[in-house]
């Protein structure tokens, strides 16, 4: 049976699909008009006719398979049998990508074509529409007669074109799902060449290996991470894995080496090489490890109201509150006071901004659909990126991610509703961030929203909720869910809107039992409310107990000041070596600015095991010194800010200090207090903004 690639795509799409599908949803998918569509379906029917399986096309719904399950899986191996016959031109141009990247020698256009059944015109016009591609990942295609064709370039940009090509093609969940079924069981999948080529890329013991070693160490980092992140980690090292056996190094900047090596992630990316080098019996380089620390540094999962501006965070907290302040003018928007917005871009910015420097590159797969949700806001942020980050190409897909995070604080809204919804959340804070917003502002009857992972589903009591929102399918997941994109289509919305309609007649059946069902759980969820302000409330005022406003006489050095400044402190036993402490921050100040440009202001933190309580002071210099601004230009520091924490100091403790370093640039009330205000004066402003922090984390 001869089945053309359009064919062949239009039949998967109508099939994978939750719910029928519009010829609209369809053209827009495969880029191809809506008459195209309507032509291809008379043949489409009859092929699955012969399938013994009907096409359904209900006018203003759409179009769905009907029929028995296993008629529609030998359907999907005839489809997958049928598909080396003909290729779309993006399936072809993806072969070829495939194979010229995992190649080591040249290889000829003859044999190309020989392999995709067409001409070595069509395989050379293929090169012309790969270079450039390529060209995004500073790769290059070599094409010389009688020498072949072969791509060259930087080892990482060569992984992340790979990575890029699994991600365009296979959800990266399905992509070690079918990795491993596909093995297992000798293969009867029904997989096209496409998804062969790219399960090829990868060995399944090693990938077995991995698994078991990132799975150990998740608890151990932290934060928590995000799902996505976990399986974008395993894929990683499978690929480097097999890169390495193959000679391709790659290289890491070693000053930024230098400045990750002190982090947490750091400690477990080397942990898991040298399991990873006894496990395989191989040499892993230590550049691998570098990389390893961005993925786990890129990997958090932040779904509450977390203070993230930590260590060397603040510098990107003073350019994510430019590029607020830029949008908020071209927009006409209020979201400078958005402290969740600036703490979600922060921890979004910071590995972003080292995956940009080491040329790491992350794909985004609802690109299109946050362009055509938010075109104007796309190319608003976009500009702002420019400005704020002139020295850094941001791609389009970092940019995406942006816009969530400015989409889910303009859509923030704060309607009293009813019912309770679950999101299955694949990717992270903004991805969540969007689709909870947009559940809550077009179904006001959603009262509350949790976001949880994956790897949560096992403890989840599927009753517990009114509404699942999946933005991934969940296997053996014992309720019912919805399975949408974090835009939600019209599609999408329709179904949710059909399932709380349902909820809403079920609700108003069961009366004051319901209620009084729901008063119990808000009486039981006060309880931790009350333990988390306690928490809090200790944290803080030990905080203010230990805070003090001092004067430093004379004319010193920066070492003879933060001698002095540690010797004290020590004195006070608030550490217990303070030369160790004082040779830490001044490693801190040549490692990077640490003064506030605009003020008189600079801070000055680390975190040691040589430090017993958490401390924030403030001291007055009476003679001014000239230190590096964060922007990295030099500056007058007339009031130097210490915060200490130790090393293992609790989340909880980092983020009351984290809060405390975001006061610094919150505005210029706050920048003339720190700068000018005596010690009961600070005391009371803090007290102030302590107060607004309980608030927040929905704890006064």
């Amino acid at each position: 049976m001869y089945i053309t690639g359009r064919e062949r795509k239009i039949i998967e799409y109508i099939l994978h699909a939750q719910a029928a599908v519009t010829v609209k949803e369809i053209a827009d998918d495969l880029n191809v008009s809506e008459r195209t569509i309507h032509r291809d379906l008379k043949n489409i029917e009859r092929i699955i006719f012969e399938h013994n399986l009907e096409l359904q096309k209900k006018a203003g719904v759409g179009l769905r398979v009907i029929g028995d399950e296993n008629d529609k899986q030998q359907l999907e191996l005839t489809l997958s049998n049928a598909a080396t016959a003909d290729f779309t031109p993006d399936e072809r141009q993806a072969i070829i990508l495939s194979t010229l990247l995992e190649a080591t020698e040249p290889i000829k256009l003859f044999t190309l074509a020989n392999e995709l059944k067409v001409t070595i015109a069509t395989i050379s016009n293929d090169l012309d529409q790969l270079e450039n591609e390529l060209a995004g990942f500073d790769l290059s295609v070599i094409r010389r007669r009688g020498y072949g064709v072969k791509v060259e370039g930087d080892e990482t940009n060569k992984r992340a074109a790979i990575s890029k090509l699994i991600t365009k093609y296979m959800d990266p969940f399905e992509y070690v799902s079918l990795l491993k079924e596909t093995i297992q069981k000798k293969s009867k999948q029904q997989l096209n060449t496409i998804s062969r080529r790219l399960l090829g890329l990868v060995n399944l013991e090693t990938l077995h290996t991995i698994e078991d070693r990132v799975e150990q160490v998740r608890d151990e980092l932290p934060h928590e991470l995000a799902d996505n992140a976990y399986i974008g980690l395993v894929v990683h090292l499978a690929l480097a894995i097999e890169r390495l056996k193959k000679g391709d190094k790659i290289k890491f900047d070693t000053t930024f080496m230098r400045q990750i090596q002190e982090t947490k992630e750091y400690e477990i990316a080397k942990e898991v090489v040298q399991d990873l080098e006894i496990a395989l019996s191989m040499d892993i380089p230590e550049d691998e490890i570098g990389y390893i620390t961005m993925h786990l540094m890129g990997a958090k999962l932040r779904v509450d109201h977390n203070y993230i501006i930590e260590d060397s965070s603040l510098d990107i907290a003073l350019q994510s509150k430019e590029l607020i302040q830029y949008v908020n003018s071209q927009i006409n928007a209020d979201l400078a006071a958005d402290n969740s917005l600036l703490n979600g871009l922060v921890a979004h910015l910071k590995p972003t901004i080292y995956r940009l420097k080491q040329g790491m590159n992350i794909n985004n797969p609802i690109m299109d659909e946050i362009k055509s949700e938010y075109r104007e806001l796309f190319q608003v942020i976009q500009d702002g990126i420019k400005r704020t980050f002139p020295d850094l190409q941001f791609p389009d897909d970092e940019i995406g991610y942006l816009v969530l995070h400015f989409a889910a604080a303009l859509l923030d809204g704060k309607e009293e509703v009813a019912l309770r919804a679950l999101i299955i959340c694949s990717s992270g804070i903004g991805t969540a961030k969007i689709l909870a917003t947009k559940l809550t502002q077009r179904f006001p009857e959603i009262k509350q929203v949790e976001n949880k992972s994956l790897f949560d589903l096992n403890h989840l009591d599927p009753d517990k909720y009114d509404i699942v929102v999946s933005t991934i399918p969940l296997k053996g997941f014992a309720g019912d869910y919805i399975l949408a994109s974090p835009i939600l289509s019209q599609a999408e919305v329709h179904r949710i809107k059909k399932v709380i309609q349902q909820k809403k007649i079920s609700y108003k059946t069961k009366g004051n039992q319901s209620k009084s069902k729901r008063e119990e759980k808000q009486i039981s969820a006060f309880i931790p409310k009350l333990e988390g302000m306690q928490h809090y409330s200790k944290i803080i005022l030990d905080l203010l107990e230990v805070f003090i406003v001092k004067k430093i006489s004379g004319r010193r050095s920066l070492s003879s000041i933060l001698h002095l400044i540690c010797k004290e402190l020590a004195d006070r036993r608030l550490l217990k070596n303070e030369e160790n402490v004082a040779e830490r921050l001044l490693e801190r100040d040549k490692a990077s600015g640490l003064g506030i440009p605009g003020t008189s202001l600079a801070l000055y933190h680390t975190r040691s095991k040589a430090i017993e309580r958490p401390s924030f002071t403030i001291y007055r210099l009476q003679h001014a010194l000239t230190v590096r601004g964060m922007d990295g230009d030099r500056m007058e520091m007339g009031t130097l800010v210490l915060m200490l924490a130790p090393e293992a100091a609790m989340q909880e403790v980092l983020e009351v200090l984290s809060y405390l370093s975001s006061l610094l640039i919150q505005g210029e009330e706050s920048v003339k207090m720190f700068e000018s205000g005596n010690e009961m004066q600070i005391k009371q402003f803090l007290s102030q903004q302590f107060q607004t922090f309980l608030q927040e984390k929905n704890l006064w």
